[in-house]
């Protein structure tokens, strides 16, 4: 149940807002919960509809060549062949049960989102608070929240007490977000709804009461909720080649198959038998049904090198893609930054002064603007602004396990780094009163007993607040002058201009003073000085996002942050451009466009701020119009929708929400952006070698199939039988191919732009090497098979050295696809895969056991082969490469040395 579609509780007033739910001072009566219950329904997050297993098992079928192969074994079980039935069998239930374990992604993402969710909160109900099951709350309940507690439904506020909540999962904002009760624009996005709590985030400081405006779909969490379950998964740029690879094949498989038939019958007579039998061999021939599953196992090969990178791949076919990625749109806190608040510079009324460090680590020096240490002793304004800085937050921080942590605020916990690093000893200033943190008058006031100094008021928060309230600041003598506000104003412009957070420290001498209020606070203070703080960007994400550049992929930065934020850490980043204007789109602004305008803009934008889910989740959408193949980061459950649209969706493994983890499609162990860098990469070198075995693949079943057609168009008797094409196509072919799977990385992989989401598995020169290896592997096959039958060998002993020189030519055509691009006449070609090697003494061992195993014989109608055949085998493979290299040479002659 949730609010009417066009309510806008923040923008309206508190009271306004519960009376329009009926609610009163003494909550709702049970009766009244009990039927708003059976109307609206539970606060829990409706579950997607899911299609029954066996209908998703049985979608896996759903291909030309799966109903090729469907039709061989049918066939083969008609006539009884049952050997050859059971492999084609096996092969298509086997690739359909890899495909339907590695589905239900949204699902999993659903459940990650309803982890989210609390289990019980304390409500007032007949004029009694009491604990009661958060499920059972309804729009019109009233709810009691105090630090620590998660946030059961969409609450507004009707009373605030220093209240503070994080909701960077939902917003992507690092600070946590300081709460009143005050209403807002009505167009405010949700990370400036101030007068509103939303469900799953935590409340990290102070206490609150609010009415329940919306629960379970009709939350922000829900909403997430229900674009999640709404998107469906692009295919992915390797599934839509090989489907249209797919038909292509099943095309010519069926007009050369009818061709065939018609001339086997009319031009030779054939019996139906026969005709029968020699169609399910060149079906069988020319089909690759070990496509399928050597796509498969090289992708779970790159599964693994892509976990020894810190990349847990949760879904096989983003290995590929992510090495067709062509734009990475990348959330800021947390993945593109480090979700570590850090004070970058401190100014003062003498200067400012750098500080050094990144994170809660509480080591780096604070140096003067000439690089030398600053020493306290001869900074007094520096140690009384450090003093200020430290005495007057609640934070520490501390060293686990997993690295330091601050415990408190954030900004706060920056704050008492900043103290450590510049050598104050904060743990000797004793507090004796407090005016704790406020919005409405947005600082925070200690009374303290500094050492050597004596009792001092001391103020931390925002600097217009802090100016308002100061007559004086500090000289370099740290003497008592008249303050300049034109000065600090300047001063604040600029560290706001470089995407800091900017807060102001005051202190004012209170000898004999027991006790503070906020009355006391209006006028007298010291202006200190100012610190401007930022959550600093990763140090290596710099150099991945220049890699990235140079693989002619772009970033883009998409946060709930600020824009001035935004677009200073996209320039730190490398991003945007060091000067000059940045594009930049808002989320207001995002509002106000068509998808049709954002299409149209998309591609020139690279910062986004303020946006929402249902932002992200346009961006990638306009983005995927202009056929980009997108990758999306992020950490938070803002992300999930969005991750689970982008082609390949990317979470961060140690601070990533449970829900952005099960959206994912790859999740990084390490949190590292430059991870990703690295994974795309991987992608490509996992690409280029699919391309190589399908290359390497398709000329066996091109000059089996070729064997098969001749010989019918002849009216000679097969070469081949349909279980002599699969003993090559499943045994010799796939283990050879696999080795190409093991392929490293060839030179400058990270310097060529991403090839085109349209762009063939085989490209123009791939398809002339293959069509020319077919022509060739099957006219040897086809030479020695004849020479032997006109030399008195047996029909079984020209079958065998038949399978011998299709086995052998395939292993000498496999050095010529070690490098595509490049002559393999090389000693190159003889070093850096050691597979290669193992799959060429294993076909060797595996074809010597056919040719010479007595249970071959029976099995595949094999028989021994004489030195005199080996030797032809094995001279004419050798011109099998040779040729082929031939070929190589030419078609970089025609085409270039591109892919």
């Amino acid at each position: 149940m949730s609010t009417p579609t066009d309510a806008t509780p923040w923008a309206e007033d508190a009271e306004a807002v519960a009376a329009s739910l009926r609610s009163s001072p003494e909550g709702l009566a049970t009766s009244d919960v009990e039927r708003r219950l059976a109307e609206g329904g539970r606060n829990e997050l409706p579950e997607a509809p899911q299609k029954p297993a066996w209908l998703r098992f049985l979608a896996h079928f759903n291909d030309l060549l799966v109903y090729i192969l469907i039709g061989a074994a049918a066939l083969k079980a008609i006539s009884g062949d049952w050997i050859d039935f059971t492999v084609i069998a096996v092969v298509i239930v086997a690739t359909a049960l890899i495909g339907f374990i590695q589905e239900g992604r949204a699902a999993s993402a659903l459940a990650g989102l309803q982890t989210m969710q609390s289990d019980d909160a304390q409500a007032l109900r007949d004029g009694t608070w009491g604990i009661v099951d958060a499920a059972t709350l309804v729009p019109g309940d009233i709810v009691r929240l105090r630090s620590g507690d998660r946030v059961p439904a969409d609450l507004r506020l009707l009373t605030a007490s220093s209240l503070q909540a994080d909701e960077a999962a939902l917003t992507g904002e690092s600070v946590p977000s300081q709460k009143d009760v005050a209403a807002v624009a009505t167009e405010a996005g949700v990370g400036d709804r101030t007068s509103m709590l939303f469900s799953g985030t935590i409340v990290t400081a102070g206490t609150a009461e609010g009415v329940v405006v919306a629960t379970g779909g009709g939350t922000e969490i829900g909403r997430i909720s229900a674009l999640v379950a709404d998107q469906d998964k692009l295919d992915t740029p390797l599934a839509r080649q090989l489907n249209r690879l797919g038909k292509q094949l099943a095309g010519l498989i069926g007009i050369l198959a009818v061709a065939m038939l018609a001339i086997g019958y009319f031009v030779h007579r054939l019996a139906a038998d026969d005709l029968i039998s020699a169609a399910i061999g060149f079906a069988v021939a020319a089909v690759p049904e070990g496509l399928p599953a050597l796509v498969t196992i090289t992708l779970a090969l790159g599964v693994q090198q892509m976990a020894k990178r810190n990349a847990i791949t949760r879904k096989m076919a983003a290995v590929e893609t992510l090495g067709s990625v062509t734009t990475i749109c990348s959330d800021k806190t947390g993945t593109l930054t480090q979700n570590e608040m850090t004070v970058r510079t401190v100014v003062t009324a003498q200067g400012s002064y750098d500080v050094e460090g990144t994170g809660y680590r509480p080591e780096g020096r604070v140096k003067t603007a000439d690089g030398a240490t600053a020493d306290l002793g001869a900074h007094p304004d520096l140690a009384a602004l450090v003093t200020a800085a430290g005495a007057a937050n609640d934070a520490r921080v501390e060293e686990t396990p997993e690295g330091w942590r601050v415990v408190g605020q954030p900004t706060e916990g920056a704050l008492d780094v900043l103290a450590a690093k510049a050598g104050a000893d904060i743990e000797a200033v004793t507090r004796q009163a407090q005016v704790p943190f406020e919005s409405a008058h947005k600082f925070s006031a200690t009374l303290d007993d500094v050492p050597g100094v004596g009792r001092v008021v001391h103020a931390l928060g925002a600097p217009d607040r802090l100016l308002d309230r100061a007559t004086t600041q500090l000289d370099h003598h740290g003497e008592l002058v008249a303050l300049d506000r034109d000065a600090w104003e300047h001063h604040i412009d600029v560290l706001s201009g470089q995407g800091l957070r900017v807060l102001a420290a005051a202190s004012r001498p209170a000898d004999g003073v027991e006790d503070i209020a906020l009355d006391d606070l209006e006028s007298g203070l010291t202006f200190l000085g100012l610190c401007g703080i930022v959550d600093p960007p990763r140090p290596e994400v710099r150099d991945a996002i220049h890699e990235s550049h140079t693989a002619g992929i772009r970033v883009k930065m998409i946060t709930g942050d600020h824009v001035g934020t935004a677009v200073a850490i996209s320039r730190e980043l490398g991003i945007a451009p060091a000067d000059g204007d940045v594009p930049a789109l808002t989320g207001a602004e995002l509002e106000e466009m068509s998808q049709e305008e954002l299409a149209a803009v998309v591609r020139d934008v690279d910062i986004y701020a303020r946006t929402s889910p249902e932002h992200k989740l346009r961006i990638v959408q306009a983005l995927q119009t202009h056929g980009e193949v997108v990758a999306m980061t992020g950490d938070g459950v803002n992300d999930a929708p969005s991750i689970t649209r982008a082609d390949v969706g990317v979470a961060m493994g140690i601070k990533g929400t449970e829900a952005t983890k099960e959206a994912a499609d790859i999740v990084l162990a390490d949190d590292n952006f430059a991870t990703i860098e690295r994974a795309v990469e991987e992608g490509r070198r996992i690409y280029d070698n699919i391309r190589k075995s399908v290359v390497f693949l398709l000329p066996t079943n091109g000059a089996q199939a070729l064997v098969i057609l001749v010989a019918v168009l002849f009216g000679w008797a097969l070469p081949l039988s349909p279980v002599q094409i699969l003993w090559i196509n499943l045994v010799t072919a796939l283990t050879l191919s696999l080795a190409l799977a093991g392929e490293p990385a060839e030179p400058g992989i990270m310097q060529r732009p991403p090839r085109s989401p349209k762009e063939q598995v085989l490209a123009p020169r791939a398809i002339a090497l293959v069509l020319w290896t077919s022509v060739l592997i099957g006219g040897t096959t086809l030479g020695v098979y004849l020479y032997g039958r006109a030399h008195a060998d047996t029909y079984a002993v020209g079958q065998t050295t038949a399978v011998t020189m299709l086995a052998v030519g395939q292993l000498a055509f496999l050095f010529n696809c070690r490098f595509l691009n490049s002559s393999s006449l090389t000693p190159r070609a003889l070093v850096g895969n050691r597979a290669v090697w193992i799959a060429t003494g294993l076909l060797l061992v595996l074809q010597a056991i056919y040719v010479y195993a007595p249970f071959m014989h029976s099995w595949f109608g094999s028989a021994p082969l004489g030195l005199h055949q080996w030797l032809g085998v094995l001279l004419l493979s050798a011109g099998i490469f040779l040729v082929v290299e031939l070929g190589k040479w030419a078609t970089r002659r025609i085409y270039g040395a591109s892919r």
